[in-house]
């Protein structure tokens, strides 16, 4: 009994010990496993993630600010500041560090009485960004609200204020549709801009020379590393490339005969136009009614975009390049030259002037403004007197083909060319035009009326100005322009522009057509006459009233007896001195009723100003 229960005690002991030594290789094995994973896992991290895992502790302690190039200056020919950078304190938040953005926001919005729609434009740049990009939440804070901020830094973690430079128009509404403005980049702009161009950088041109010469104006940005504590507080500036600013513009543009346009607009919209002949550099480019461009730079309000957007004198809208009108009389010099060219007529030849005109054959009379009639006129005297019979004839004879043809030369239905962007081209009517786009036929009575600037035809003032700076360059087509050349630093650059183009017209021929024009200022009967006192110098000019709505056979137009928005508009082209011609000017008044009185003394003013200070 004793032997058999000492060999059951062995083996028991035996049975547990085996069952230990298995225990013990099992967790050798697993300690094995374990302790190779540690290894593998700190190979990796010491050689294959060395690389990323830096880089997480680096950004963590380092951060890549951008620095935005500072803009280039716009000025006019003279020197003058036409758009310039301003120093400025904005409300900057930087959206990785903020734990609740929208706690946050709240506490500055009742902090700084921040309006709603700036929190919502907020949210927009927000997501176009990248979170660690700084993005601006109001901009110019006043000294009062820099202040109430700096008590409470502390309090918002991710929000401070920096100091930048801001967009400023000195002169606003006289150049507000010329020099352009800056705004905040939209999701559209956004999308198409190169990120490494416009790192740090918020607004872009939006409309005029801003628009236009963004490139130019906008610089090259730059970077800091900046190291950081754990608060996010910048301690040392490791690395910093500086940025390039972008290049200053000098304009043709002067400023002071701008305003003497703008002012002698008075209380009517409408457009005035000044060229140098010589070059088509542009003097004066002013559009009325006009606005503030300093809105829009900061973020222009609902309340403000809509009192402009729905105001009916339209303030935003550019009359020089985009507004299309009938040049009414202000074409009869130019199809009476196209009358000469073509030999329809001679300087001699004359036409019996009753009052009105009919297509053989038909009963329907075209009027004449005056209803008795101008009597015999040769073409001298038609420009001089305005006479609509006389091109009624004149636009017969030559037919719309010929008519069309000819006018396309002087640049009429097609855009200038001149630097800005969102020019119209204005229409030229013709018999293939009005196929293609009214699907009907071309009718007698519309060359006739076409043969006056009514009709179909619509020019912008900045054609009219070309047209008849062609006609006081004897037919040498300029392509207007604004910027003359750019500067930075010591370097200046000259730039380039379209050579002119010679229409190869009779010399005798638009010699002729500007003298008529200049009768029609300095002659007895001229429509213009009036603004030929007091000067030292001949004017050559034509006056022009152009219909806005159309007057049946048995009606007559009184002035007075109808609404102002449904006047006709006054117009006036001319160029001086004659014998040796160094402006032309293009003037459209809306619902000025009179050329002569109403638009000629305006485009008087410009050139007198203008000669005043030059040679001639």
């Amino acid at each position: 009994m004793r032997r058999h229960q000492t060999v059951k005690d062995v083996r028991n002991r035996f049975l547990e010990n085996r069952i230990f030594l298995n225990r013990i290789v099992v967790l050798f094995f697993f300690i094995l496993v374990l302790i190779t994973g540690l290894i593998m896992r700190l190979v990796y991290l010491q050689i294959e993630g060395h690389s990323k895992y830096k880089n997480m502790a680096t950004h963590n302690r380092i951060k890549v600010m951008a620095i935005p190039p500072t803009r280039g200056i716009i000025y006019d020919r003279k020197g003058h500041v036409l758009a310039e950078n301003l120093p400025s304190y904005n409300l900057e938040v930087i959206p990785e560090q903020v734990d609740d953005l929208d706690e946050t926001l709240a506490r500055l919005q009742q902090l700084l009485t921040i309006p709603a729609e700036k929190i919502a434009a907020f949210r927009k740049q927000v997501r176009r960004y990248k979170r660690f990009s700084s993005v601006p939440l109001l901009l110019q804070l006043s000294d009062e609200d820099v202040a109430r901020f700096a008590v409470h830094r502390h309090t918002f973690k991710g929000v401070d204020i920096q100091a930048r430079l801001i967009r400023h128009y000195p002169y606003k509404d006289l150049t507000a549709h010329v020099v352009g403005y800056l705004g905040r980049i939209n999701d559209r702009e956004l999308k198409v801009l190169s990120k490494e161009d416009y790192r740090g950088i918020h607004s872009i041109g939006k409309v005029g020379l801003e628009r236009s010469y963004e490139t130019t104006l906008r610089g090259t940005s730059g970077y800091a590393e900046i190291e950081t504590n754990a608060q996010g507080r910048p301690i040392n500036e490791l690395e910093k490339i500086n940025s390039i600013p972008g290049d200053d513009i000098y304009l043709t543009l002067d400023i002071d005969l701008q305003k003497i346009a703008y002012d002698a607009l008075g209380d009517y919209n409408g457009a005035v136009v000044a060229l140098e002949i010589s070059t088509g550099g542009v003097l004066v480019q002013a559009s009325k009614a006009s606005f503030d461009p300093n809105l829009f730079v900061s973020g222009i309000s609902y309340a403000d975009y809509a009192a402009l957007n729905d105001s009916k004198n339209m303030p935003l809208f550019d009359r020089v390049l985009r507004g299309q009108y009938p040049p009414g009389s202000t074409l009869k010099p130019f199809v009476g030259l196209a009358g000469l060219e073509h030999n329809i007529t001679t300087f001699q030849e004359t036409l019996f002037c009753p009052g009105f005109y009919q297509l053989p054959k038909k009963e329907h009379k075209y009027r004449d403004w005056k209803k008795w009639g101008h009597g015999h006129v040769n073409l001298d005297k038609a420009i001089i007197e305005s006479c609509d019979v006389y091109f009624y004839d004149m636009a017969l004879a030559l037919g719309i083909d010929k008519l069309s043809h000819f006018l396309k030369k002087f640049g009429f239905g097609a855009k200038t060319g001149i630097d800005l962007k969102g020019e119209k081209a204005g229409l030229m009517p013709s018999r293939e035009w009005k196929r293609e786009h009214r699907k009907k036929g071309w009718y007698p009575g519309e060359t006739l009326i076409t043969g006056i600037g009514q009709g179909f035809t619509q020019v912008t003032p900045m054609q009219l100005a070309r047209a008849t700076a062609t006609l006081a360059n004897k037919g040498q087509v300029v392509t207007p322009y604004l910027a003359e050349h750019i500067e930075l630093a010591d370097k200046k650059q000259v730039l380039a522009h379209a050579e002119p183009e010679n229409l190869n017209l009779m010399p005798e021929n638009v010699a002729y057509i500007n003298e008529a024009m200049m009768h029609v200022v300095h002659s007895s009967k001229g429509t213009a006459r009036r603004i030929a006192k007091d000067i030292d110098y001949k004017i050559a000019g034509k006056t022009g009233t152009a219909q806005v709505y159309s007057i049946k056979q048995n009606e007559s137009y009184n002035e007075d007896e109808i609404e102002f928005n449904m006047r006709d508009h006054a117009l006036f082209i001319a160029f001086a001195p004659v014998d040796n011609p160094k402006i032309a000017v293009a003037v459209i008044v809306e619902h000025g009723s009179h050329g002569g009185s109403v638009a000629a003394p305006i485009a008087a003013k410009v050139m007198k100003q203008y000669l005043a200070e030059v040679a001639y």
